[in-house]
C-alpha cells in the first residue's frame, strides 16, 4: 500500500467531532507524512531466500579410511581397502540429493564396537567388522546356503545402509511414523533388494546371517530392560527383514518360509509391509534421486570383485567365548 492511498482512503474528522478526534486525524496525517518522506530500501539489498539454502544435488557422498591403529586391524583395513568397500556404498547412495557433503569413515574406534550417523558423517569401526561380521563368517557354504562371501559382504551392506538410512532421513527432512532405528532397517533391506538385482537373494541371506547365532537355544532369556534398547531385539530384526523380502518377491524368498526360516502366520501379511515401505521410498525419497546415476549405481556387482582370499577372517580373529549378548548395535 503505497502513502497517496493511504492518505486518500484517511477519514476526515467532521466539525461537530471532538477535540480528542481531531487531534487523532492530525495524528494520522502525520503518520502520512512519515510514508510519504521515507524511501524504500534498494531491491538489490533485501536478502533473497535462495542465497541462505544449501544446494540440494547428487554425488555428495565422499568416503575415507583411516589408519588402523592396531596390527591386528592392519588386517582389516587391507580386507576392506583391497575390495573397495566404501567405495561401492559412496556408488549406491552417489544419486542422492543431499544438501551438504556426506563422509562415509572407516576408522580404528580404540576398542569400540560401533557404526553410527552423526552428521555429516557415517562411522563405522574396524572392530565392529571384526566383532559383527568376520567372527560369524562361516567357514563353508551353509545349509541354508549361504556362502563365506554372503555372510561378509550382506551384514556389511546391510549395516552400511542402515546408517546411511539415518543420514536420508535427517538431511532429507523424510517424516518418520516410528522409531528411527526400526524405520532404518527397513530402508537398509528395501536398498539391498532395490540395488542386489539377481545378487538380492545372496546379501539378504548374508544379512539375516548375522543373527544365526541365536538360533543355537529355542529359548532365550534376557534382562526385561534389553527390551527398552532403541533397536529392535535381534530376532524381531531378523523376521522383519526375511519378511519385507519375502513380501518384495515371494517367488524368489518362498525359501524362507517352506524351510521354516519365517512362520508362516507372519508371512501371510509380509506383501502389504513390503508395499508401505515401497510406498514411502517412492513418494518421498524417489523423488530426490538422480535418474541417470540411480541407473549406474543399480550396476554394482558385489561379488564379481571380491578377492579370492576374502573369503575367510583373518588369521587373528577367534570366535567369541561364552554367551553371546543379546543386543548389539
Amino acid at each position: 500500500m503505497t502513502s497517496d492511498s493511504h492518505q486518500d482512503k484517511r477519514p476526515r474528522a467532521p466539525a461537530m467531532r471532538t477535540r480528542a478526534a481531531a487531534l487523532f486525524a492530525l495524528a494520522l496525517a502525520g503518520l502520512g507524512a512519515i510514508v510519504l518522506t521515507a524511501e524504500p530500501a534498494p531491491l538489490a539489498a533485501q536478502p533473497t531466500q535462495a542465497t541462505d539454502e544449501p544446494e540440494e544435488r547428487a554425488n555428495r557422498v565422499l568416503y575415507e579410511y583411516g589408519a588402523p591403529k592396531t596390527d591386528a586391524l592392519a588386517s582389516v583395513y587391507k580386507l576392506m581397502t583391497t575390495n573397495g568397500c566404501l567405495e561401492k556404498i559412496q556408488r549406491i547412495f552417489k544419486p542422492f540429493k543431499f544438501p551438504i557433503d556426506v563422509t562415509l569413515r572407516a576408522k580404528s574406534c580404540d576398542g569400540l564396537e560401533n557404526a553410527w550417523y552423526q552428521r555429516p558423517d557415517v562411522t563405522v569401526c574396524y572392530e565392529y567388522i571384526v566383532a559383527d561380521i568376520l567372527r560369524n563368517v562361516p567357514k563353508e557354504t551353509t545349509r541354508a546356503g549361504v556362502t563365506p562371501e554372503d555372510a561378509m559382504v550382506g551384514p556389511f551392506i546391510y549395516t552400511m545402509a542402515h546408517e546411511m538410512g539415518h543420514a536420508v532421513f535427517d538431511l532429507m527432512n523424510v517424516p518418520l511414523f516410528g522409531r528411527p532405528e526400526d524405520a532404518a532397517d527397513q530402508f537398509s533391506a528395501y536398498m539391498m533388494l532395490l540395488v542386489g538385482k539377481t545378487e538380492a537373494r545372496r546379501l539378504i541371506g548374508g544379512a539375516a546371517y548375522t543373527y544365526a547365532r541365536y538360533f543355537d537355544a529355542p529359548k532365550i532369556t534376557t534382562k526385561v530392560t534389553a527390551f527398552a534398547d532403541v533397536h529392535s531385539s535381534p530376532l524381531a530384526r531378523f523376521y522383519n527383514l526375511l519378511c519385507i523380502a519375502y513380501g518384495a518377491d515371494p517367488q524368489q524368498f518362498g525359501y524362507v518360509v517352506e524351510q521354516g526360516y519365517l512362520p508362516a502366520d507372519r508371512a501371510r501379511g509380509c506383501k502389504i509391509e513390503f508395499e508401505e515401505i515401497n510406498f514411502a521410498f517412492r513418494n518421498l525419497i524417489q523423488p530426490k534421486l538422480d535418474p541417470q546415476m540411480m541407473t549406474e549405481a543399480l550396476s554394482v556387482d558385489w561379488y564379481r570383485e571380491m578377492e579370492p582370499r576374502a573369503s575367510t577372517a583373518p588369521a587373528f580373529i577367534k570366535k567369541p567365548q561364552g554367551a553371546t549378548p543379546y543386543y548389539r548395535r
